[in-house]
């Protein structure tokens, strides 16, 4: 199942890593492996990716735990707070109850197969 969020802005891997990004390691930190199993990229794809948001200040490192280093997202980078902020009201706005049809009111359409809905 996708999410609103990359319903709406396409399912690529930096949108998925941002995704994970978001919503869990504002407050925690994850090493690069944990990142990439759980964002559901390849770890090569990630350090590609890793490059680009270190560089940006996007994600910030932590602390080492053994071998691996830890990262979490730079909350206080202002592009990421822009960014939480348009993620949080993707999923908000696609969330919201959406007003259901009467189904009592509505006119019998005969059958009708899956793919017209």
């Amino acid at each position: 199942m996708t999410s609103a969020f990359i319903k709406y802005e396409g399912n690529t891997p930096k949108n998925r890593i941002l995704e994970f990004l978001v919503t869990f390691a504002v407050e925690d930190d994850y090493s690069m492996m944990d990142i990439a199993k759980h964002s559901k990229v390849s770890y090569a794809m990630l350090k590609i990716i890793w490059k680009e948001f270190v560089k940006e200040g996007r994600v910030v490192f932590t602390r080492n735990v053994g071998k691996a280093k830890m990262y979490k997202l730079n909350a206080q980078n202002s592009i990421i707070k822009k960014f939480i902020e348009y993620y949080w009201k993707i999923i908000e706005e696609e969330t919201e109850e959406k007003p259901k049809a009467d189904y009592y009111s509505t006119r019998a359409i005969g059958a009708v197969s899956a793919r017209h809905f």
